[in-house]
């Protein structure tokens, strides 16, 4: 287990980037697949007759301990990322967007795109109980330390692919004004998934003899893993290695769009609200694995936590607490089904003066992030000015996210090529808690 978090942390360090995917450019005024992405009525505003998407990466990670600066300090990650009693939160986050293609037909728009998912986070992980595993309770100013967690506290991995298949129409137009509406049918396929919930954790940790020992304890403990993660939760090849599975899931985006015509710049104002990643997809393979256990550590008993430390997949730890004999199974499946993270995108994009425009995106999650069948998703709120030519844009993203708080980065296009972040100016001046950089290539086709 201890390993488990190490990994967690090193690809923090290493990767060290944010959680809004492509931010900035998400609502650029060339429209394309990338647009159609956050809201699929997009798709009847292409700006171009015809698209190809080439690739597109977004590598994103945040926490709520860790600043820049720490990262040069002489202190150990997991001794950093564990201090004070606030609970731990990480997200990292992969999202390569393939080949896809696009086109306009008169009032119609059309799609199909793919795409592939990895995810590694952390959610409301009790620092203490964190401290006790990696570090032996080098934290803690006493001997011991009470456990009180009123919530479940969620260690999680997963890789997926999706093919998406889109549709967009004008539903009303006139000279000066453009309502669409739009929709993705996604394909999912499941590729690996692991899951440690601990929800109502209470105990005690008593250290001794340099040893943390687990005591008086009780939690609803859910152990669920399928694929490579099972077996190799900290392996970042694991990740890489299985994400498409087998066709075995969907879920459905819908939107809608409203925009006031310019004849010279395409637009006045642009505005949209969706509903994205309606679905769950179910996990199948031969190890696969999901089962709620009761933990009970009672009067003199207990558990020696150093167990844990050369731990590196979620069999090991399942096993380790079933020998122990204070684990009482409750329930177990084989196949499980797995919910995406459902989201409400709303945004609005005015032209301020011609070449110059300010645009607000909200994302704001519709799922719990505390349950164990539920990939995570965060709230954000992202302002971002932007330079605009048909050709090239400037703009600085200027971001509130849930877990990591504010962040201000930068980003350009030219043609079809972007590169950007939403939190380099952040990074490079004051100490931020996250970073991200995204980078991608579209074709356009044909006059708008």
């Amino acid at each position: 287990m201890k390993k488990l978090f190490i990994s967690a942390f090193f690809l923090l360090s290493v990767y060290s980037f944010a959680q809004e995917h492509f931010s900035g450019i998400g609502t650029s005024k060339r429209i394309g697949i990338l647009n159609a992405n956050f809201n699929p009525a997009e798709l009847a505003n292409l700006s171009s007759k015809m698209e190809i998407n080439l690739f597109a990466t977004s590598i994103n990670v945040s926490n709520n301990k860790i600043g820049f600066s720490d990262l040069n300090s002489d202190e150990n990650i997991e001794d950093l990322i564990f201090k004070g009693n606030e609970p731990v939160n990480l997200r990292f986050d992969v999202e390569v967007a393939g080949p896809g293609f696009a086109f306009r037909h008169k009032k119609w728009g059309f799609a199909i795109s793919s795409k592939a998912y990895g995810k590694l986070n952390l959610v409301d992980v009790d620092a203490n109980i964190g401290d006790a595993i990696a570090n032996n309770g080098l934290n803690s100013l006493v001997n011991f330390t009470t456990l009180n967690g009123n919530y479940n506290q969620r260690l999680l991995g997963t890789t997926y692919g999706e093919i998406g298949l889109s549709a967009a129409r004008s539903l009303w137009e006139t000279d000066k004004y453009k309502l669409n509406g739009g929709a993705t049918f996604k394909l999912l396929f499941p590729g690996s998934y692991a899951n440690f919930g601990a929800d109502q954790f209470e105990g005690t940790v008593n250290y001794i003899g340099g040893n943390a020992f687990l005591t008086n304890a009780n939690a609803s403990v859910n152990v669920a893993y399928s694929g490579n993660l099972g077996s190799s939760f900290s392996d970042f090849d694991s990740y890489a290695d299985s994400v498409f599975g087998g066709l075995n899931g969907f879920a459905i985006d819908f939107g809608g769009t409203f925009t006031i015509k310019d004849e010279k710049d395409g637009y006045k104002f642009n505005s949209g609200i969706s509903v994205r990643n309606i679905g769950s997809m179910t996990f199948k393979d031969e190890n696969n694995s999901t089962t709620n256990y009761d933990l009970s550590i009672q009067g003199t008993e207990s558990l020696d936590l150093s167990q844990f430390e050369n731990v590196d997949s979620l069999q090991e730890v399942e096993q380790i607490l079933v020998d122990s004999g204070f684990l009482t199974s409750t329930s177990s499946t084989k196949d499980f089904k797995v919910k995406l993270p459902t989201v409400l995108n709303a945004y609005a994009d005015l032209q301020v003066i011609p070449t110059l425009y300010i645009s607000v995106f909200l994302q704001q999650k519709l799922t719990d992030d505390a349950n164990n069948d539920q990939i995570t998703a965060q709230n954000v709120l992202t302002l971002t000015p932007r330079f605009s030519l048909k050709n090239f844009e400037v703009f600085a993203p200027l971001s509130q996210t849930e877990i990591a708080g504010f962040n201000a980065g930068i980003g350009f296009r030219a043609y079809g090529f972007f590169i950007g972040s939403g939190s380099a100016f952040t990074a490079l001046i004051n100490d931020s808690k996250q970073a991200d950089f995204y980078i991608g290539y579209r074709l356009g086709l044909g006059k708008s």
